[in-house]
């Protein structure tokens, strides 16, 4: 054995080569390891979730339901599978977010072969909750990764770029859904076109730093338009559904109604960033002085669940305190008083590991494949998709300035990615009259939607910036 000295030979650690180095790096870099490795994980996936399945499905009818039993193997399923999917889209060059619902489309797919053991996955409670809470911590994320100062110092031309990407797409949206879907209520159009106006900044701000051109003058407009696009984006997305939840309540519909809304959601908003803003700081302080290991981001995250419990008790969505939340705490507010020399991000950044897969996982466990043989479903989508397109596209109008890649930064505004699967879920849980705003084949249809401008945009970005 080359690791094995010779019989009778002295025994010494020089003889013995050091199994944390060089040569152990390398040989979980060759192909064939990797190969193995994955295969190895693929049937543990493939034992373990029918196992816990069965195993859930036979306490229940023994009796004996063990509620948490359903939730670690799932956790296990799903963090696993995620895991692997997000690893292989990334050595693809695609975002790790388009393996994680790719992952769930698969898992999803098993009824199709007759088991319905892994239904648990999209039914059970306890996933469903930790699910929650991590579309919940991502958008706590992006807002931490937005810094008001910068949205302010952009110019006019993000917020051009930004309005006219949220306007056009939600447009043109709505007109292809009242197309299409003549028979479905006026809220539902409404919706659909909201779906197209999420922009993800963070596909678009990897695929730029990849390149090296964060600093240029077309980055800078496209991730400045693309948080005042997700900000927009929000608010559109709770006049809509304190719209709807009006609807079921019996309530007339009419301009004051949804201007009511508007103001209530405006009005959180502006307050949670100016008082939030003031008390963050005494909150932060507090933490620090307590001297508590890991008190700094106990408090950040209790802040953040904060506002996201307010936003629901106005009739928002949690996502919109979430996102708040962390606009308030940006990294200005965090150096004064941390200790540590890591960002309040890096210390988020483990526990979204865990959770915010669960989200994109079983967002995908939710299409159904049947609905792609549907050429109604298919049809549907490719119109919607070319809307989505074109509805970017358009922002290249708004820029103001001369010199500058006009068309690079319209498709650094195209990617929907987590951000559109985030207002489709929402969707998905919604009820108009006893029935899901976003049925299953509409989920479908957009999901096709998010994956096709999510694919197409790093590509098409880096083929019209190029590298330096």
């Amino acid at each position: 054995h080359p690791y094995r000295p010779r019989r009778g030979a002295r025994r010494t650690i020089r003889e013995v080569p050091s199994v944390s180095g060089e040569a152990t790096a390398a040989a979980f870099k060759r192909p064939g390891f990797r190969l193995g490795r994955a295969l190895l994980l693929l049937a543990a996936l493939a034992i373990l979730g029918p196992a816990g399945a069965l195993f859930a499905s036979e306490a229940e009818a023994g009796g004996h339901p063990n509620p948490v039993a359903p939730v670690l193997i799932g956790m296990v399923v799903m963090l696993v599978s995620a895991k692997l999917a997000a690893r292989g889209a990334e050595r693809l060059g695609q975002p790790a977010v388009l393996g994680e619902l790719l992952a769930g489309i698969a898992l999803g797919s098993v009824a199709l072969l007759g088991w319905d053991g892994l239904e648990f996955l999209v039914t059970d409670t306890g996933l469903q909750v930790l699910a929650e809470l991590g579309v919940i911590l991502l958008l706590f994320e992006v807002g931490l990764e937005s810094d008001l100062a910068d949205m302010k110092a952009v110019g006019w031309s993000s917020l051009a770029v930004a309005c006219l990407g949220v306007v056009v797409p939600f447009a043109l949206g709505w007109g292809v859904s009242v197309w299409l879907l003549p028979e479905q209520p006026a809220l539902v159009h409404v919706f659909i076109g909201a779906t197209l106006c999420a922009t993800s900044v963070g596909i678009t701000a990897r695929v730029l730093a990849d390149l090296g051109r964060l600093q240029d003058r077309e980055s800078k407009i496209v991730l400045g338009a693309a948080v005042l696009d997700d900000v927009l984006g929000l608010l559109i997305l709770a006049v809509v559904t304190g719209a709807i939840q009006a609807a079921n309540q019996g309530s007339t519909l009419s301009a004051m109604t949804i201007g009511v809304i508007a103001g209530k959601a405006l009005a959180f908003l502006f307050g949670a960033v100016v008082l939030g803003g003031w008390a963050s700081r005494r909150l932060l302080r507090l933490a620090a002085g307590l001297e508590a290991k890991g008190m700094l981001l106990v408090a950040s995250l209790a802040f953040g669940l904060l506002l996201s419990w307010l936003a629901t008790l106005v009739g928002l969505a949690a996502i919109v305190g979430a996102f708040a939340a962390g606009l308030i705490l940006d990294e200005v507010h965090y150096h004064d008083v941390r200790r540590e020399e890591r960002s309040l991000s890096d210390l988020l950044q483990p526990i979204a590991t865990i959770l915010v897969p669960i989200f994109f996982v079983r967002m995908g466990a939710e299409v159904d494949l049947r609905a792609f043989g549907n050429l109604d479903v298919l049809g549907f989508a490719a119109v919607l998709t070319v809307a989505a397109v074109l509805g970017k596209l358009a922002c290249a109008l708004g820029v103001l300035e001369r010199g500058v890649n006009r068309l690079a930064v319209a498709i650094g505004m195209l990617p929907r990615g987590e951000v559109g699967l985030i207002f489709a879920g929402i969707g998905a849980q919604l009820l108009l009259d006893g029935r899901r705003v976003i049925d299953n084949e509409v989920f479908s249809a957009v999901v096709i939607m998010v994956i096709a401008t999510t694919v197409v945009a790093p590509p098409l970005l880096k083929l019209t910036l190029g590298k330096r």
